[in-house]
């Protein structure tokens, strides 16, 4: 490769990571965002003399939102585009941000809440398939990962600024306007992500699929090494949009109905298998193993660390070993370590250490695989001319299986215990795995035309250099 052809590599990757880093600010927001009620949750319950069934309304109000969100955020992407969507996204988090530090009373607590709800439904669904449809092969699944990793930053920045607010004036301030100032200061990273996403393209294949070909080959000249590795992606853009004639009703056909299958499913087992019980409710659960309440808050920052390095681990491996063996290992592992986990509430006396070790160990296999590869897959299985749509299907079971558990976890552990409740867990793991084992593809190292003809038709081709390049980095 002469220097010249080195420069514009280069030079496309810059202008690939700059989309990637743009897009995934707003994975930021989705963890600031929903993280902000764990340390407020206790000082808005006084503040609104709220008892437990309000305090739960006010919590899981935002998941309301989020479904809302998704449900509306495929469709709208593919009709008017991606970048337009999270521009009115961003929006949204600004008002909500705002709506959440000025709440007069509950009820305009909780609107507010549904409101950034939306926005987080929103972005969960079209940021991962935004920077699929931008991200060369080879890279594509570490790509699509930086939005959970920033989600998981923006977890460990607010459960940071909550503890410092806290810990700097009285219960009293704390009460009455403490807690305003965490959910407030989602403002400055949602006005960030508005302005930063005037520097980034609209998606090639939502342009090309409008009838914007001129547009769209622009785009591709900027995210390709070559101006023939342009050209070869816009043939493929087209030749798929003429065969994939596709639209709502077609989800339900039998050619598509098995990738909505495993779409939905990865997305479902995502949130049943049991991630926010332990995000929701962790210092909870170790209080009911006889942890201190010191040590209960020490432990849940810690599984916000584990989170953060786990999702950096699962964005190494991701493009070496691909997304269906990180699945497998994964709910393996999740599988016996929950296992373990409702073994050890059978002890009279929980082992609190041992307790921790499960829990962590299983907090970081979920990071290195569903945590992170669901959003991957999501972003890559579904035809050019549905992948929105499709993507909001999906994404509305992670939603709905975030909102049974959230709300079922604590009514399950009353009535048949926290043994019996991480054995449930366990065995929906199983189910992962063996929904894995039978459905799920490997679509590592092809394109997202590769990937549409390996599951709609034609022998799958084998793993792809990325275009226009002689090697691999």
């Amino acid at each position: 490769m002469d220097s010249g052809s080195a420069r514009q590599g280069s030079g496309h990757m810059r202008n690939v990571i700059l989309i990637t880093f743009v897009t995934a600010v707003g994975g930021f927001l989705f963890g600031f965002d929903n993280g902000a009620i764990s340390g407020s949750a206790g000082f808005i319950q006084d503040r609104f003399g709220l008892g437990a069934g309000g305090l739960g309304w006010v919590t899981s109000s935002i998941i309301v939102g989020c479904i809302a969100g998704v449900v509306i955020a495929g469709r709208l992407s593919d009709v008017v585009g991606r970048k337009k969507v999270m521009l009115a996204t961003a929006a949204v988090f600004v008002v909500g941000a705002v709506g959440e530090g000025l709440a007069p009373s509950a009820d305009w607590l909780v609107a507010a809440r549904i409101l950034v709800g939306i926005g987080i439904g929103t972005e969960t669904t079209i940021a991962p398939l935004y920077i699929a449809e931008v991200a060369p092969p080879s890279r594509r699944g570490r790509l699509v990962s930086y939005n959970q990793l920033f989600n998981t930053i923006g977890n460990l920045v607010v459960f940071s600024i909550s503890a410092l607010i806290t810990r700097a004036h009285s219960d009293a301030w704390n009460t009455s306007d403490g807690w305003r100032y965490t959910f407030a200061m989602g403002v400055v990273p949602a006005v960030a992500f508005f302005l930063l996403l005037f520097l980034v393209p609209e998606s090639p294949r939502w342009l090309v699929r409008r009838g914007r070909r001129d547009e769209g080959l622009a785009v591709l000249r900027r995210i390709t090494p070559t101006p023939s590795a342009a050209e070869r992606g816009l043939a493929e853009i087209e030749a798929a949009l003429r065969e994939r004639s596709a639209g709502l009703r077609d989800l339900w056909t039998p050619r598509l109905r098995r990738t909505l299958a495993i779409g939905f499913g990865v997305a479902l087992f995502q949130q049943i298998t049991g991630i926010n019980a332990i995000f929701y409710y962790a210092p909870e659960v170790f209080k009911s193993a006889g942890v201190g309440s010191d040590d209960a808050i020490a432990s849940t920052v810690l599984i916000g660390v584990v989170l953060v390095a786990a999702t950096l681990l699962s964005m190494w491996l991701i493009d070496r070993v691909g997304r269906r063996s990180l699945l497998l290992v994964g709910a393996s592992a999740m599988t016996v370590l929950l296992a373990c986990t409702g073994l050890v509430f059978r002890a009279e006396h929980p082992n609190g250490p041992l307790l921790l070790a499960l829990i962590l160990g299983y907090v970081a296999f979920f990071a290195v695989s569903f945590g992170t590869v669901t959003y991957v897959i999501i972003s890559e299985i579904f035809p050019t001319r549905v992948r929105g749509v499709a993507a909001s299907v999906a994404t509305f079971a992670l939603w709905g299986g975030n909102y049974l558990v959230s709300q079922f976890f604590p009514v399950l552990v009353s009535d048949i215990g926290s043994s019996a409740t991480f054995l449930i867990f366990a065995g929906v793991s199983l189910a992962a795995l063996a929904f894995t084992v039978v459905l799920v593809p490997e679509t590592k190292g092809r394109s997202l035309e590769e990937v549409e003809r390996q599951l709609y038709g034609g022998t799958a081709p084998g793993p792809v250099e990325e275009a226009g390049t002689a090697h691999r980095h």
